[in-house]
């Protein structure tokens, strides 16, 4: 499947109707509203000209404008955090529990935005998006790191007139745009919520991803990355990246408790073809994700996964989060292998009015996204 950037013909705001929700309980399906924030300079340099935001919010904004939180999406994640399956929506929201109503994220008292990454396939300017001729952007778009992707979304607090957030949270990926919120923007970000996350990549995480990034540009119908209207896109060498990278985000034991040796029902896998029930566990979610996630995309994430370093140009990281300003909630998964503890201590360590939480879990790095007691929790202790 070759996904296009759905942002493309809609209606865009010019500015939103700040006291009605995206989506709220009861409502049949949530809905992405649209902002051109035009043009973004790069931290490498250059400038990405034309650039649109898709978001939702949840909530409403007070008279004061102090009651907004940010949530930030991980890798494959967007701005659909909680809601059903609907026009617009491929799947229901990552991170069900967390924000309605009397949940952690309780949109009686706040107002929850969350905004698809610079460089996502979900509505925000990708590589799937049309550039000025027309075209997607495909192999000419610019490397972008989490600078640039945390500038976007300066323009988007901009637009919707939040000048602070009340609130950063977020997870793996979305943990590094929320440290780098508190170092770039202190004065922005009042709390910030890090969940297994890192202040800057480490080499484990890098060598993790190589070889997903050479699995998809390594496929055949990769084109160099120009592979739109080609009828195919590289869906097997993103089916591998993914294979690669879900193993990493569950723990070993998780994995051998679900599954042991068993076979998947109905095969045979003892020199006849046949899967173990893990390899089906990974088929199911490599096409998955290849139904939903545009392959350019995930390159171009990664990539500026790889680049995180919130100490880059500022004297390292310790310096760095020497600066921040904002009251730090730092939260570990006890079994997560990708984000291992010591990152999550040695962030709390290093920011001023930082502290540790530790969550218990079978699962992995996916603890953050599944453990929804635990953090709700946390969240409800950093905002209360």
């Amino acid at each position: 499947m070759t996904i296009t950037d759905e942002s493309q013909d809609v209606t865009v705001m010019s500015r939103p109707a700040l006291q009605t929700s995206a989506w709220s309980e009861g409502d049949p399906v949530g809905r992405r509203l649209f902002v051109d924030v035009g043009e973004v300079r790069l931290e490498r340099g250059g400038r990405l000209p034309d650039v649109r935001v898709a978001y939702e919010t949840w909530g409403r904004l007070n008279d004061a404008r102090d009651n907004a939180v940010l949530v930030e999406h991980a890798l494959t994640g967007d701005s659909h955090v909680v809601g059903p399956v609907g026009p617009g929506h491929a799947s229901p929201g990552w991170w069900d529990g967390m924000v309605g109503p009397g949940k952690p994220l309780d949109t009686n008292r706040w107002f929850v935005v969350a905004g698809n990454v610079l460089g996502g396939c979900q509505g925000t300017t990708g590589p799937s998006s049309r550039a000025r001729d027309g075209r997607p952007w495909g192999s000419r778009f610019p490397f972008v790191t989490v600078r640039d992707q945390v500038e976007v979304e300066a323009c988007l607090g901009d637009h919707l007139g939040i000048d602070t957030w009340a609130a950063a949270i977020g997870g793996s990926m979305g943990g590094m745009r929320v440290l780098e919120w508190a170092v770039s923007h202190p004065d922005r970000v009042r709390r910030a919520v890090v969940l297994a996350s890192t202040a800057a990549a480490t080499a484990d995480q890098i060598a993790w991803a190589q070889p997903q990034l050479l699995a998809i540009r390594s496929d055949a119908q990769f084109h160099a990355g120009d592979y739109y209207g080609r009828g195919a896109g590289p869906e097997q060498g993103m089916g591998i990246a993914r294979r690669i990278a879900h193993v990493t985000y569950r723990s070993g034991s998780d994995l051998d408790q679900r599954f042991g040796r068993d076979a998947q029902e109905h095969e045979q896998p003892l020199g006849s073809g046949g899967r173990y029930a893990v390899e089906s566990y990974l088929d199911h979610h490599a096409a998955k994700l290849s139904r939903r996630f545009d392959a350019n995309s995930y390159l171009v994430l990664t990539e500026a996964m790889s680049s995180h370093d919130v100490g880059r140009g500022r004297g390292g990281v310790a310096a760095a989060l020497a600066t921040v300003s904002a009251q730090t909630s730092v939260v570990a998964v006890d079994s997560d292998r990708l984000y291992p503890i010591r990152l999550s201590r040695e962030i709390a360590d290093a920011a001023p009015r930082a502290t540790l939480h530790t969550i218990a879990s079978r699962n992995g790095h996916d603890g953050f996204l599944i453990e929804v007691d635990q953090v709700g929790v946390i969240v409800r202790d950093a905002l209360g």
